[in-house]
């Protein structure tokens, strides 16, 4: 672990992290593609997490650790709930109502999502006064969006439903983070995703069968799309992300969120013709603004800490 110092982050772990945001990022964008290929919301997610599933349940094929628990099967069941299936349906819906970059602009709302409930859920990580201006700072970008009735599309949209799945998104990861850092230690992180994973597959696949039937008319594209989501999009940023939090801290990781909304919006300006428009610019310079005073903050007390054990 570096501690918390960039100084400690090696060229390895920069190209992880932009490796990751960029996989994270891709989500969005080919979720806008796949509803151009006429994908259901339902197949969207099921395959997509089926997918993904299989793929971590062959990575544990090759790792074998040791049968998880009764209590870690049931953190699994619930992160497969509030980390997955909820985040991920209420997202893939979003982004039919709202350009790629206007989603992506309310997912980096998540660390200040995980910081109110760490509050409650974590003892050591209090929500700090700097925290709190942060986070009324980055709202202050989500009501500037909603005030401007943009939604990044040309035609059509709804922003306020955008927002309202986005947030709905948002606020089950801040719990899920929380709730993952406090029992960590418990359980192998590997196992765990293979959990979520799986119950989440399951439960998808019903849905989808039920609401949209079996996914025999999705074109090639549509598949090549899903496909790019449950590797690029799911599997392989969560699998980096692992490998970071072995390598360097959790504030170091952080910094993915910096460069999510970043590559989504100039991605969907550049690949799907998306708008740039003015509520959007104001929205996310206020949200980064927010974030970065949240994130110095969180550094703050991490080294004010680091420099207290020194000092004993």
């Amino acid at each position: 672990m570096t501690g918390g110092s960039l100084i400690g982050m090696r060229p390895i772990h920069w190209f992880a992290i932009v490796a990751a945001s960029a996989g994270w990022s891709s989500g969005g964008i080919m979720t806008r593609f796949a509803y151009g290929e006429d994908v259901g919301p339902w197949t969207m997610v099921a395959i997509r997490v089926l997918i993904a599933a299989l793929l971590v349940g062959a990575v544990l094929l090759v790792r074998q650790p040791a049968l998880p628990t009764k209590r870690v099967v049931g953190y699994g069941l619930l992160q497969a709930v509030f980390n997955l299936t909820v985040p991920y349906v209420v997202f893939t819906f979003a982004y039919d109502e709202a350009s790629a970059g206007f989603v992506g602009l309310l997912a980096a709302l998540i660390p200040l999502s995980t910081a109110v409930y760490a509050n409650y859920m974590l003892p050591d990580e209090p929500l700090t006064l700097p925290k709190m201006v942060g986070l009324l700072v980055a709202l202050s970008g989500v009501a500037f969006l909603l005030l401007s009735g943009d939604s990044g599309l040309s035609e059509g949209g709804r922003p306020v439903v955008a927002v309202a799945l986005g947030l709905t998104g948002v606020a089950s990861i801040g719990f899920a983070a929380s709730f993952g850092k406090r029992h960590a230690g418990t359980y192998d992180a590997t196992t765990m995703t293979g959990l979520q994973f799986a119950f989440s597959a399951v439960w998808l696949l019903v849905v989808m069968f039920i609401l949209e039937g079996a996914p025999t008319d999705v074109s090639r594209n549509g598949w090549m799309l899903m496909i790019g989501m449950a590797l690029f999009a799911t599997f392989m940023p969560f699998m980096i992300y692992y490998w970071l939090l072995q390598h360097v801290s959790a504030t170091d990781v952080s910094l993915s969120g910096y460069l999510v909304p970043f590559i989504t919006l100039l991605g969907g300006i550049l690949l799907l013709d998306e708008q740039l428009q003015f509520g959007i610019v104001v929205g996310f310079v206020l949200v980064f603004i927010g974030l970065i005073l949240a994130d110095q903050a969180s550094r703050r007390r991490q080294a004010n800490l680091i420099d207290a054990a020194h000092l004993h």
